[in-house]
């Protein structure tokens, strides 16, 4: 089975912004992800603008020639964004400014009516809309009767409980509960948050997953090795 691994290049813009400077460019780097066989891209456009600006997403549209997610807050400015830009699919995320990145999913059980207007939005655009949420069965029965197509189970749990040398398995089977669930339920399922060349060894082996989004660590990793190469070695570890 070929999964669908979908490159963000969120932190080749916090590198970039970090400078107020053009460089290092996110859309030339999603390019040369493409070369090292990513499926996608994957961009945040968040309501501070502190990586991802509107000029990237614009040419990020027009230069990748498949899949483009946009990671979105349901709130009515990022909306008009993806009504303008429409991309591949949307992602909803919750978003704190206080937070380093995204630090868990979106509580679908209590915001409902929030995100339902959003959805409705989307959907009546054809957009394709995947729901992040933590990997709780209640969340994803949620996003199910949302409308949602896809769900992205959050495995930052997972990811830390691993570099922690804590209860990773116990987590690991949070995870799977959820994807196993969301499967059941016919949503498209991906992972991610905190994936890594290592961790993400047991996710590849679940046939329900069929999407994951990875960032940092390739970003990382690109700094080394350059981008295309650690697109290639994470490609070749996902499948």
């Amino acid at each position: 089975m070929t999964r669908r691994l979908v490159v963000n290049v969120d932190h080749v813009a916090t590198v970039r912004q970090a400078r107020g400077i053009a460089e290092p460019d996110p859309v030339a780097a999603a390019v040369l992800a493409g070369v090292g066989g990513a499926d996608g891209i994957v961009v945040h456009l968040r309501e501070d603008r502190r990586h991802i600006q509107e000029r990237d997403l614009r040419l990020l549209r027009e230069t990748v020639p498949g899949y483009l997610c946009l990671e979105m807050a349901p709130v009515p400015e990022m909306l008009k964004h993806a009504l303008e830009v429409r991309p591949s699919s949307v992602t909803l995320v919750p978003e704190r400014r206080e937070e380093l990145t995204t630090e868990g999913g979106l509580d679908v059980v209590t915001q409902r009516g929030k995100l339902q207007e959003i959805l409705g939005a989307l959907s009546e655009a054809g957009l394709r809309i995947c729901l992040f949420v933590d990997p709780a069965l209640e969340q994803v029965k949620a996003a199910h009767r949302l409308g949602a197509d896809a769900v992205e189970i959050h495995t930052g749990c997972y990811a830390d409980a691993v570099a922690d040398s804590g209860s990773a398995g116990q987590e690991l089977e949070r995870v799977f509960d959820a994807t196993q669930l969301a499967a059941r339920l016919g949503l498209d399922v991906g992972v991610g948050h905190g994936l890594d060349y290592r961790n993400v060894a047991p996710l590849v082996a679940r046939a329900e997953i069929e999407e994951f989004s990875i960032g940092h660590a390739i970003v990382g990793r690109a700094i080394l090795v350059g981008i295309e190469r650690a697109v290639r070695e994470m490609k070749a570890r996902v499948g």
